[in-house]
């Protein structure tokens, strides 16, 4: 880079008019310009847009005394101090050889980040499958509606001595293929006042309607909302172990959620039965007082009951569909609009299940994942979401479907 050439006053310009005009004001303020400061600019200050004084042009007088904006020099630590009132200082010492500087030490090391790794498994190894979301759902081959659907899905919930834990993982079969989870899971809250209901429910989408994971998630949608409508005499009926009342109400909402299904085929230009879909719904009052459960169900999945340590997976169980055995021919909506209704008592210290088959066959016919969940679900602590999932991933070879479980932990009365 060359050097810059010095302004000779015959050459001055515009600019170093400026520098001189500046000083005489900094002068007539009263303040005396330092020879090193007054060879610098000023900067405008923000806010206060920047013009050049041109020669033989006065400036505007300011309104305060202009104030540089740059820093000062720095001074030397080691050199002389400025000129101070009261008592004179002791002279500095003199300068030392620099000392070596320190190494920086490293940083120290925490405790190691806790890390669940790959879900547990049965048998002497796990499935091939890796355990993790594969390829997603392209949009020209499952459609918006399919491609949009999250390989996994955890909720939750706590209302007084009840603890909900819900979550729906894409299976490792739809996972290698590049298909959406067909499976869906339902946590809300209805009604009101004394009339408030949980319901917690699972829904699977039959594997050979191209439809069904649309179906899925709209039964579950549909399903709350009707139950909304006659929450007040459906929490009357389960409190009062009504079973006819609550057959008679489930069937109703159960009838509007095939015929509104019905509609929604229409609307897309499609068979009903594109839209197959199970159904499993648990109502539960949130009085503390009503230890009565209401259990929906229409077609396959399981619903089970780990008390004092043992499952009981035969609740709600039909001929249609006992949660140990797939069943292609399970009655599915719209085109089935007859569910079964049963009432079940609890008490403190029970964990219900609602699952789709993806959970209950192995829950019902594999030891090793029944004795884990049992460990794992027991009433003396309540996973988090994230354990529920990991948890709730538990691997069997062969069993490659979607799973999907809500599970009700019964608190004592608080």
């Amino acid at each position: 880079m060359p050097e810059p050439t010095a302004y000779e006053p015959e050459e001055a310009d515009g600019l170093d008019a400026t520098f001189r005009q500046n000083e005489a004001i900094l002068r007539e303020s009263g303040r005396t310009v330092p020879a090193d400061e007054a060879a610098a600019p000023s900067v405008p200050a923000k806010g206060s847009p920047w013009r050049p004084v041109h020669p033989g042009e006065v400036p505007p007088a300011p309104a305060y005394a202009p104030v540089p904006a740059y820093a000062p020099p720095r001074q030397d630590p080691a050199g002389p101090l400025p000129e101070e009132a009261g008592p004179p200082r002791p002279p500095a010492p003199e300068p030392g050889p620099p000392a070596a500087s320190a190494p920086t030490p490293p940083p120290e090391a925490g405790p190691a980040l806790p890390e669940l790794g790959d879900p547990w498994h049965g048998g002497p190894k796990p499935p091939l499958y890796r355990p993790v979301p594969q390829a997603a759902p392209a949009v020209p081959s499952a459609g918006i509606e399919g491609a949009l659907v999250p390989d996994i899905v955890v909720d939750g919930a706590e209302h007084g001595a009840l603890t909900v834990r819900a979550a729906s993982v894409r299976g490792d079969s739809h996972r290698y293929q590049a298909e959406p989870r067909q499976d869906s899971v339902c946590v809300a809250r209805i009604g009101s006042g004394e009339s408030e209901l949980l319901v917690l429910g699972v829904a699977d989408g039959v594997g050979s309607a191209p439809l069904s994971h649309v179906g899925s998630q709209k039964a579950c949608a549909l399903a709350a909302g009707a139950l909304d409508r006659v929450a007040e005499p459906l929490a009357a009926a389960v409190a009062e172990r009504d079973l006819p009342g609550f057959t008679a109400l489930a069937r109703q909402a159960t009838a509007e959620v095939a015929t509104l299904l019905r509609h929604e085929a229409e609307r897309y230009g499609r068979r009903p039965s594109e839209f197959a879909t199970t159904l499993r719904l648990l109502v539960v009052p949130l009085d503390p007082e009503v230890r009565v459960r209401g259990l929906l169900t229409l077609g396959d999945g399981g619903t089970a009951l780990l008390r004092e340590g043992r499952w009981d997976t035969a609740l709600g169980a039909t001929e249609e569909g006992d949660g140990a055995v797939i069943d292609t021919r399970t009655p599915a909506l719209p085109t089935t609009r007859e569910p079964v209704a049963t009432l079940i008592s609890t008490r403190p210290g029970d964990v219900l299940v609602v699952c789709t088959d993806g959970l209950s066959t192995p829950l019902a016919g594999d030891q090793d994942t029944a004795r884990f969940l049992a460990r794992a679900w027991s009433p003396e602590r309540v996973p988090g979401p994230a354990d529920f999932l990991w948890q709730l991933q538990y691997r069997v070879k062969s069993y490659d479907d979607d799973r999907s479980a809500v599970v009700l932990w019964e608190g004592p009365a608080r």
